[in-house]
């Protein structure tokens, strides 16, 4: 039998490849929102995020969460996706101790 095969998906900061589920995934809405998915399944233009602080950081400062998602984000929505990454360990491996 042929093992399951798994989804992968690039980190927009750290451009890891990644098994899908072990990233978050940030998503423009068709009604042009931004929000972080945890189901990984609301329809929309989607990037994914490590689950590291420093990817976020990355990601929100250099703009390659927002090339991505092909939009710029307000203020409102860097407020909400930094208040996300606040939950954040700093590197891998720290998550949930």
């Amino acid at each position: 039998m042929a093992p399951k095969h798994i989804p992968m998906r690039t980190c927009v900061a750290c451009r890891q490849t990644q098994p899908k589920r072990s990233l978050v995934r940030v998503v423009r809405t068709p009604e042009g929102q931004i929000v972080v998915d945890p189901t990984g399944k609301r329809a929309g233009r989607g990037a994914y995020l490590c689950r590291r602080r420093s990817c976020w950081e990355l990601a929100l400062k250099r703009g390659s969460l927002e090339h991505a998602l092909k939009t710029t984000l307000s203020e409102e929505e860097r407020a909400q996706l930094r208040e996300h990454m606040e939950g954040m360990p700093e590197e891998a491996g720290d998550e949930m101790l």
